[in-house]
């Protein structure tokens, strides 16, 4: 198997599906996945953009066995089966400028007729040839096409595929300057790779009779193809920047975690019954060429948020917690400092408090900051929920909370100790928890959402909690 991008854009997810696809076919039957660049196109090529690649396989597990090769460094070898091809006759060099060649296009389009080439430098003499090149013309290299029957592509995906020969022409597969054409390549790269099987986008169907024709002139055997449908908006158009994010690690930004987008790039155009959530290990198990649909998949990103959130909620809470750490920093909720100084045991605990709410990483690293944030004038609060709860009515049941609180032993700072003494407290006030909850909530965290009050206690611990109280108070006091 191989996953052979171009080096023009970013790992997109449909690209990211189809070296998936490579990957799980070549991992179940014990087989080799290889990575290679076609990168031949000097002026579309991105040379900057080959590691981003690289970093997306590597964020998603995709590890490949053999590669990077990139074709940028295979051209004499191009050019060896090129000359093979001219030997054998093949294929022949063509004289024909750039001009010669728009005015014949031209000149089919206006005539109605599908723009192939005529075949012009097939009928030349060798004394034409040798005057031709007098003229110091550099000739690229076209393929002997077949001018009638046709191509049939037998694929696992879209079954049997008929093209008429008639619509193929002489094309080239060396240019002038000696770079091979993409179908050229590929087929060079396929057969001394010894690649069985090539699943691709079925926007490459289209290639595969070209191909066909140019396995047949080596006298090679072709792999098994399987063509997998396009990955398409909501909307059927598609996917593009409009609809959000397109390229893997935008969605590693939006704190999505790997293992999410794995699961959901691989339900996209293939299934298992009714089955949702899978392990890698039961991805690679159970997936089979047989099983991708024709049809185009719709990607939706609610479902794949759905995803995320099973994964956040049964995930490691370390793993997460140390996830959502780089996340805080890198969003600018703390500093590095502020991050480095919470304990990784305490940025698992607060995974654990929110992970039943939060359905990325970002969103939980936003709502941990309250929770670990060491200074009580870093809690931020949120001036809806103190317009709502922090009143100076209310400012007597927080100073008498403070007080309970302050009695309370460090041993005894758990939350079912904590529910019990202050809920005592209440009814002895004649008071219910319902007129306490959230004010108190909004005094230790700034904001009103969030998990259990006692949960919530137990976990800022009683200097935090006292500290946040008394400064809550002093605000609640400033208020007209």
């Amino acid at each position: 198997m191989r996953f052979a991008p171009s080096p023009t854009g970013e790992l997109h997810v449909g690209g990211a599906r189809t070296a998936l696809f490579n990957w799980l076919f070549a991992r179940k039957h014990g087989g080799a996945f290889i990575l290679r660049f076609e990168d031949t196109d000097v002026e579309r090529n991105r040379p900057e953009l080959i590691e981003p690649i690289l970093e997306s396989l590597r964020w998603l597990g995709l590890d490949w066995d053999e590669g990077p090769y990139f074709q940028s460094q295979r051209l004499a070898l191009y050019r060896e089966y090129a000359e093979r091809l001219l030997e054998e006759g093949r294929a022949y060099p063509c004289y024909c400028t750039p001009e010669e060649l728009e005015a014949k296009r031209k000149r089919a389009l206006a005539e109605k007729r599908t723009p192939l080439y005529d075949g012009t430098c097939r009928r030349l003499t060798p004394e034409e040839r040798e005057a031709l090149e007098r003229q110091g013309r550099r000739p690229a290299v076209r393929i002997v096409a077949p001018k009638e029957g046709v191509t049939v592509v037998e694929d696992v995906v879209r079954g049997r595929v008929e093209f008429d020969n008639r619509e193929l022409d002489d094309f080239i597969i060396l240019r002038s300057d000696g770079r091979p054409t993409y179908n050229f390549a590929v087929v060079v790269d396929d057969h001394t790779m010894g690649i069985t099987h090539v699943i691709r986008a079925d926007e490459h169907l289209k290639n595969t009779p070209k191909q066909l024709l140019i396995y047949r002139a080596l006298g090679a055997t072709p792999p098994v193809f399987a063509h997998v449908p396009m990955v398409l908006a909501k909307d059927r158009t598609k996917l593009s920047k409009r609809h959000g994010a397109t390229a893997v690690l935008e969605y590693r930004e939006r704190g999505i975690l790997p293992e999410a987008l794995v699961n959901y790039l691989a339900r996209l155009g293939w299934s298992h019954g009714d089955q949702e959530i899978f392990s890698r290990e039961e991805l690679i198990e159970k997936f089979s060429l047989e099983a991708i649909h024709p049809s185009p998949a719709i990607f939706d990103e609610e479902k794949l948020l759905w995803l995320n959130h099973h994964y956040i909620k049964t995930g490691d809470p370390r793993r997460l917690g140390r996830l959502v750490r780089e996340f805080a920093v890198k969003k600018g909720f703390l500093s590095e400092e502020e991050a480095q100084g919470v304990g990784e045991e305490r940025w698992a605990r607060v995974v654990e408090l929110f992970r039943e709410r939060k359905r990325t990483l970002v969103e939980l690293a936003e709502a941990a900051v309250p929770f670990v944030v060491p200074d009580p004038e870093r809690v931020e609060y949120d001036e809806k929920a103190v317009a709502t709860w922090l009143t100076p009515e209310r400012a007597p049941l927080l100073q008498g909370l403070l007080g309970t609180l302050k009695d309370v032993p460090e041993a005894e700072w758990t939350a079912p100790q904590l529910e019990a003494r202050i809920r005592a407290w209440l009814e002895a006030q004649g008071r219910q928890l319902k007129e306490l909850a959230q004010p108190c909530r909004v005094a230790v965290t700034g904001t009103d959402r969030g998990p259990g009050l006692f949960e919530t206690l137990e976990f800022l611990g009683k200097a935090q909690t006292l500290k946040r109280l008394e400064r809550a108070l002093q605000l609640v006091e400033k208020q007209p």
